[in-house]
């Protein structure tokens, strides 16, 4: 049996606040300073704190929106479409994301 009771995933970024709170946007979670908390205590906590130093290499880990899972054809495209203008509006920057080897990628932006 285990003690854990809740996992937390950590981050490091520059802009602590309006990166949590960009994510609670997303998410639908509670925004708290430089964390955000899944309301219904089922996901993990997001917790950003605040690192000095810049981006230098490629991020090791990364958060997935999935919208379209399950979804086919033109009902995919369309939600995935309808998802990413709301986050757009919450600050997001597009780009597009290529794997032409199954392994290396590249992005269009």
């Amino acid at each position: 049996m285990t003690s854990v009771r809740q996992v937390q995933i950590t981050f490091d970024c520059a802009e602590p606040e309006r990166v949590a709170r960009f994510w609670s946007e997303v998410l639908g979670y509670e925004h708290r300073g430089f964390a955000c908390v899944d309301p219904l205590g089922a996901g993990p906590r997001l917790y950003f704190q605040r690192v000095p130093e810049g981006k230098v290499v490629k991020n090791r880990l990364h958060l997935d929106v999935r919208v379209g899972t399950g979804l086919v054809g033109d009902e995919r495209v369309t939600a995935l479409e309808s998802e990413c203008a709301r986050l757009v509006a919450l600050g997001a920057v597009r780009v597009r994301l290529l794997r032409a080897d199954g392994v290396n990628e590249s992005c269009l932006d």
